[in-house]
């Protein structure tokens, strides 16, 4: 297999030094990453994509996070309590705590980002973690004044949470966007431009922003005001956009970046015994979203004779080693913090495929052989992998069923948009844990959820999942998860997963102390460093 327009060698990295605006400073200690086509905002309240979390992960810091061995690190706060029924948690920022310009971090600066979130019309997918708290599912649908919001400021330096009931994942949901600072002084308008804007964009992390170019790239320098500056070694960080993943693996073979993330399968056997191939297990799950408002898939059984006719095994051996087979949404390598096994493998899996059962719940729908089935649509972004799935779903369905599926490729943006929008027959998803507990996946199919966008209404499921919320005892709300899933997943079928994936990258050796996220499999850069 040969990338388009070039071929790769898989011979060592060729040096190069990186690059801010078209132009070198080899004085700088500097990485050059190579990620995705531009999407979404850099605001924390706004719509978020893959940009923003490029971004945040080395600009800023949250309350405190996990490391890889599910200790606490510390990182705008330097402590915090919690009352014995997990409902009022309490966070002490570090005095230290300074933005990019100088000015101190505040607790008004993290309600700041909650209480813009928590208006619609800032589109943010996040807003759904932020019901646990006090009225702020009631604020969002407009129902409570923010007056009302369970966010207590008794000091700057200090923010107190009030929660509707317990809730024991809560530390968990503090790494997602809508619980991270954006600066009151600039960050006081959804969609005004000011998350771009280096001069407005301040930065409370290890990197601030220096420059954005729509389309091309943008600039993180090192934050010097960071209260743990001495820990970062790196000077500069650029990120460049690339419309596919084969540019992207070009890119890094002529030496134009230090970094390629989430690269084709071919990669791993091109690079093979080479120092710069980076394997890692993503938590993630690729899966299609059914639109229920979309007939015939407001009918369980096409649903699930679609489930039944996808043979995954023939769909990984064909687009790539880096994928494998799974039936569940929760992603394959998450893992229970209570027992350290796999989620998915303590319970059984939802479903088992089977064609002859497939055209059977086919035919009981009112459709024997795929006679009279609307020709429907299958979007999917223009990328390699998803062309290739699309591609093999759309053969699997013709044999297995006789059912014709029309393919639509879209520019990741617009694919993004439009199933947002709802505007879909059958649209790809694919969900990267945003924290280390189910209830990143499960939350999505609740019917209030901003990430719903399949119209699925279910009270069942819903009462499943919020009770999980709510229970305390480890092994009770791991039951009540694995049986949520279940009714939505093997029962209703109101998705169809498709498989699980390694990301293959590839890292110029002299790169150093890059660290993978624990809770999302991403690579991070803040602590890394390059030999010179």
């Amino acid at each position: 297999m040969l990338f388009a327009g070039t071929v790769l060698t898989g011979c060592a990295h060729t040096e190069q030094s990186g690059e801010k605006g078209g132009k070198s400073d080899r004085s700088k200690k500097e990485i050059t990453v190579a990620i995705n086509s531009e999407t979404g905002s850099l605001d924390p309240a706004g719509s978020i994509a893959l940009t923003y979390l490029a971004y945040s992960v080395s600009a800023l810091d949250e309350l405190l996070t996990f490391d890889e061995n599910g200790e606490i690190e510390y990182r705008a706060a330097q402590s915090y309590e919690v009352n014995e029924d997990f409902t009022t948690w309490t966070f002490h920022l570090r005095q230290d705590a300074l933005w990019s310009d100088g000015t101190e971090v505040t607790s008004a600066d993290f309600k700041n980002t909650i209480t813009r979130a928590l208006k619609p019309e800032s589109g943010s997918g996040y807003a759904v973690y932020l019901f646990p708290i006090l009225n702020a599912e009631k604020i969002y649908k407009k129902e409570a004044d923010m007056e009302s919001l369970g966010v207590e400021l008794p000091d700057d330096k200090t923010i107190v949470f009030h929660l509707e009931k317990p809730c024991v994942y809560f530390l968990d949901l503090l790494r997602l966007p809508v619980y991270t600072p954006s600066c009151v002084k600039y960050a006081d308008a959804d969609n005004s431009g000011w998350d771009k804007d280096p001069k407005r964009s301040l930065s409370n992390g290890p990197f601030y922003l220096a420059e954005y170019v729509p389309n091309q790239y943008f600039v993180l320098e090192k934050n010097e005001r960071y209260w743990k500056k001495d820990a970062v070694h790196l000077d500069r960080i650029t990120y460049r956009f690339y419309d596919d993943t084969q540019s992207m693996a070009a890119a890094y073979e002529t030496g134009e970046v230090d970094v390629a993330t989430s690269l084709p399968s071919a990669v791993m056997k091109l690079y093979e015994g080479k120092e710069d191939l980076l394997v890692t297990d993503q938590i993630a799950t690729r899966y299609l979203y059914f639109n229920l408002n979309v007939k015939p898939f407001d009918d369980v059984r096409v649903r699930e004779a679609f489930n039944l006719a996808v043979n995954r095994e023939e769909l990984c051996k064909i687009v790539g080693e880096d994928t494998e087979p799974t039936y569940n949404l929760v992603a394959k390598y998450m893992k229970d913090k209570n027992t350290g096994k796999y989620f998915t493998e303590e319970a059984k899996q939802p479903f088992e495929e089977n064609v002859e059962r497939a055209r059977e719940l086919l035919a009981e729908a009112g459709y024997p052989n795929g006679k009279g089935f609307p020709k429907l649509t299958y979007s999917y972004p223009s990328l390699e992998l998803d062309s290739d799935t699309a591609q093999v779903i759309q053969e699997q369905l013709k044999k297995n069923l006789n059912i014709e599926i029309q393919l639509n490729a879209q520019e990741l943006q617009t694919n993004y948009s439009m199933r947002h929008a709802g505007n879909f027959d059958l649209c790809r998803m694919n969900w990267t844990a945003d924290f280390s507990d189910p209830y990143t996946y499960l939350s999505m199919l609740l019917s209030d959820s901003t990430y719903n966008c399949s119209g699925i209404q279910d009270q069942q499921y819903d009462d499943l999942v919020r009770k999980s919320d709510s229970e305390t005892d480890p092994q009770k709300r791991s039951a009540l998860m694995h049986e949520a899933e279940q009714l939505a997943v093997g029962e209703q079928f109101y998705i169809l997963p498709l498989y699980a994936m390694k990301s293959v990258n590839l890292v110029n050796p002299k790169v150093r102390g890059i660290r993978q996220i624990p809770a999302s499999g991403a690579l991070e850069y803040r602590y890394a460093e390059k030999e010179s």
